[in-house]
Order: C-alpha cells, then structure tokens, then sequence
C-alpha cells in the first residue's frame, strides 16, 4: 500500500471515526501488512508510530473499553499554538531581508526544512524538519524555482520597434515577397552524450551515454543556423560543423534562396530579414553587412534587415515556430553523428503543416575577419528614418558611400 492509497483511506474514514478507532485502523494495517506501513502512516502525518504501538497493544486485548477515548480537543496542542510567534521568526529565515534581519545565517545558505529547524532549534525552539515543512505550507510556501520574468536591458523604443516589425511583415506578405525570420540554435555536443528529455523505451532499458559532456575534438559541434518562412511555415537548416560566423551565417540564407526560397518566391524583388540584434547577425556586425551585399548582388534582390531590439531574442518567431519543435523531435536521442542530426531536424513537422529541410555545411568559416574600410563604404545601404541602427535595406551595390 502507497503513501497516496493510506491518505485516502485515512481522508474517506477519518470523518466518521473517534480518535481510538482511527488508531486501532492504523495498528490493524501495521500488524498486517508489517513495519513498512507503520513508517509510511507515520511519514503520512496520520498517525504517529507510538500511537501505532499503543494500538497494537489494544489490540491484543480482550476487552477494551472506552474510557481510552480522548475528549474533544485533547491531546497535545500544536507548536503554534503554544509558540505562535514561530511563524514570524519562520518567515523572517524564509525571506531575511524582506520579513527579517539582512544578516540572517540562512541568507547564503540553502533554505532546506532541515537548515531551517537546525536554525530554529540554535534559536531555542524545539522542532523537526517535517514540522517546519507542515508549518510552511499551512501558511502558503511552496518549494519555487527561478522564474525568468524580466529583462536586464529594456530599449526605449522596444514596443514601436515590434509594431515597426510586424507592419513591414504585413506589407511584404501581402505583395508575396518572401519574410524569413532567421537565428543560430543552440550549439549541440555530437557523440554519445546525453540529450535532454524522455522518449518511449522498454521498462528499466535506458539509452546508455557518456558520463560527462566533455567535446569530442574529433566529431565538434553542430551549429544549425535557422531560417523560418513566416508565411509559408516551412524552415531551412543549414548545419555546420565549425565556427558561428556572420559569413555562415549569410551563406545559411544562401543556401535556403538557391535550395527553396527561388521556387516559393519566382517573382520576388524585395527580401524581409527578422534577426536578433547580437550574434553573427548582430546589428552592429559589418561582416553580417558586407556579406549581405554579396547575397544582393548575386541575386538582385532588396534585401530588408530589421533587428529585435536587444534582449528581446525570445521573441524572435523562429524560436518557437521552429527551433521548439526540433527541441521536442529529437529529446532524449543522443546526437552520435551529424547524419543523426539533419535527419532528426528534416523530420520534424507539425500539426500546423509545418516542414523543415536540413543540409550539413561542412565549410571552414574563419573568424577574425577584418572588413576593410573601402569594402565597407561599397555597402549600398540605406537606414530607415525610424531606428536607423536596427532598420536598414541593402540594395545590389552602386558604390555608395555608407553614413555611419
């Protein structure tokens, strides 16, 4: 019998019980099913082990009268009751510089029930761990992780930037010019490592992988740079096996033009590019810029960059119309090679119809590349009277001088 299956008898009878029956109920289960179930009524908070004992004893008895009951609201009162300041000298530990003194000892320490009560017993009151954790939820704790809620930079004109965003997306959908939202996943350990969660396997049949994530220098790292097609919800992946670079990067939105872009899009002039405002498609990068140009001057297209603005990444389309559902397609599947990896991301699909294609890029992407300043100053770009820094358009190059 489980702890949850004791809970509920006890909860069914308990209401139309006296004190004695209840624990002779305890006692009758303890002789029966042995000493386990008295630790697991005991440990349900039901019933005490020396209440158990002085149970079994009656039940031995021949005849039991019922002098033994207890009149209501006997026995030994709670420890709140008798010390009621314990929950303010319990909260003032819980939050030391809230409800309590800013030097608190359990300020830097783990707030478990056990430090608790070994804190209140220095104090001089006379409890246990279990006791703390009853008291804690009686008067509403619960046991909380960290919950990201907040952003360390917020920019001024964050909320314009999204409507600025969401309108210049409408206006090219509308003319059937291609909107792609792009970004780097996260950078998988290839080998027998562990993948993050669960996935159906015979009881007690885990995949079995290495004990620790140190790389493996031979088989590297997958970097999968994503690009989303927000109208069409189809994703492109290109997969490479060196560095993040703003050269990989536009090669990824390359290879998706030239492998799928072309053929949705036959009749586009203009391309709409969603980015983040960091990384190897930050806004501040001139690489991402420059290796732009060489994208619009191959394929004559417009090209439209407009960033997030900073510290709002989550927020970018791609993370959870594409990269989440690759996240929960290949859970708990170790990452062995990198055939693994372009099948798992090609298979993922959607109820919504989405479909991603994948391709490894096996391409040296050198880092530390310096643009010169004439290259630079080739750039054809022009910058958005709103927010120029994170809108600007590259066109098919005309030498024209960059305004930094």
């Amino acid at each position: 019998m489980s702890e949850k299956q004791i809970k509920q008898l006890f909860a069914i009878l308990t209401p139309h019980f006296d004190e004695k029956n209840t624990r002779l109920l305890a006692s009758a289960l303890a002789k029966v099913f042995g000493r386990g179930i008295k630790i697991k009524i005991s440990n349900c908070g039901v019933v005490s082990r020396p209440t158990i004992d002085k149970g079994l004893v009656e039940l031995k008895q021949t005849s039991v009268t019922r002098d033994s009951i207890r009149k209501e609201g006997g026995g030994r009162k709670k420890i709140i009751a008798k010390q009621p300041e314990l929950i303010e000298v319990l909260e003032s530990l819980i939050e030391p510089t809230v409800k309590g003194d800013p030097m608190s000892p359990l300020k830097w320490t783990c707030k478990s029930t056990r430090n608790i009560a070994d804190e209140l017993i220095r104090k001089g009151y006379k409890i246990g761990h279990k006791t703390v954790s009853r008291i804690l939820r009686e008067i509403g704790y619960s046991l909380q992780a960290n919950k990201k809620d907040f952003e360390k930079v917020t920019h001024p004109q964050r909320n314009k930037q999204f409507e600025y965003i969401n309108e210049l997306t409408k206006q090219f959908t509308l003319k059937n010019q291609p909107v792609i939202s792009v970004d780097t996943k996260k950078k998988e350990l290839i080998g027998q490592f562990k993948n993050n969660g669960r996935e159906w396997r015979p009881k007690k049949n885990p995949q079995k992988v290495l004990m620790h994530d140190f790389p493996d220098k031979e088989l590297g790292k997958a970097v999968p740079y994503g690009i989303y097609d927000i109208d069409k919800n189809v994703g492109w992946v290109n997969i490479g096996n060196d560095h993040d670079t703003s050269a990989f990067a536009v090669e990824s939105i390359r290879k998706w033009w030239h492998g799928m872009g072309s053929a949705l899009y036959p009749h586009a002039t203009k391309l709409l590019i969603c980015a983040d405002s960091g990384g190897s498609n930050g806004y501040r990068v001139k690489l991402w810029k420059y290796e732009l140009q060489k994208l619009s001057n191959e394929t004559g297209l417009d090209i439209t960059i407009t960033h997030l603005p900073p510290g709002t990444s989550k927020w970018n389309k791609i993370e959870h119309r594409l990269f989440s559902h690759i996240t929960m397609n290949w859970r708990g599947k170790p990452l062995i090679d990198y055939e693994t990896v372009v099948n798992l991301i090609s298979s993922t699909k959607t109820r919504k119809g989405l479909k991603v294609t994948a391709q490894l890029d096996k391409t040296f992407y050198p880092t530390g590349i310096k643009v010169k300043k004439s290259e630079f100053e080739s750039i054809n770009i022009e910058r958005n009277n709103f927010l120029g820094e994170l809108n600007y358009s590259i066109k098919p190059s005309s030498q024209k001088v960059v305004q930094m």
